[in-house]
This record gives structure tokens, C-alpha cells and sequence, in this order.
């Protein structure tokens, strides 16, 4: 027997089909991997159906530490990859089509409307 205690926690995920995500479903104690599969089986299956199970021993799973979390801050910067990001493109668009009639374009047509007066 180990010094964990007999019963261990694993996580259990599950697809609804061979093509869906694999979604958190809960967790549960078990003295071992394949009797943790079994209940999640048995608890899990008479609910819903279900194409895949994944169970996981918690121990086995890893994230980040506080230090590994701080090199996630600097990817708070980049509004570029937001498609919010690029709002401003519209007015930018415009004041350039603005400009592009620009006044000796517009005096060009002044002079045209008159000649075609006279």
C-alpha cells in the first residue's frame, strides 16, 4: 500500500460522439485505474450516451506552476489576433477613400461643369 491512502482521485472526460470534444465530466475515488473506469462506466454510461471515456489519475495531470503562468501575461498585448483588433480599419478605409478626392480633383470637375454650361 503506498502512502497516498488506498483510494486515489482520477478526473473523468468523456465524447458524446467520435467527432465531439472530450468535455470534464467529474471526479471520483478509486483504489486503482481499471476500477476507476469501471465506476466511471457504471455511473457515467446510464446517464447518457457516450462514444469515449477518459479517466485520469489527478497525480498524473500537470499545470502550470505560478512562474509558468507569468509567460501567459505577455500574450495579454496582442489585440492584433482579435478580430476586435481591427475596428479601426473601417474609419481608416474611409479617410483614405476621402482622400483620394482631393481638391485638385474636385476644382477638375468645377472646370468641366462650367465648360459644359457655357
Amino acid at each position: 500500500m503506498s502512502s497516498e491512502g488506498f483510494y486515489q482521485e482520477f478526473e473523468v472526460f468523456s465524447k458524446r460522439t467520435d467527432t465531439s470534444p472530450i468535455q470534464y465530466q467529474f471526479s471520483l475515488l478509486a483504489p486503482n485505474r481499471d476500477l476507476a473506469l469501471i465506476m466511471a462506466q457504471e455511473n457515467f454510461m446510464r446517464r447518457e450516451p457516450v462514444a469515449d471515456i477518459w479517466v485520469i489519475k489527478r497525480s498524473d495531470i500537470r499545470k502550470l506552476s505560478p512562474e509558468e503562468k507569468q509567460s501567459l501575461k505577455r500574450l495579454d498585448n496582442k489585440d492584433y489576433r482579435n478580430t476586435k483588433g481591427y475596428g479601426y480599419l473601417r474609419k481608416k478605409w474611409r479617410q483614405y477613400e476621402q482622400g483620394i478626392l482631393d481638391e485638385k480633383e474636385i476644382l477638375s470637375w468645377g472646370g468641366v461643369k462650367k465648360n459644359e454650361q457655357d
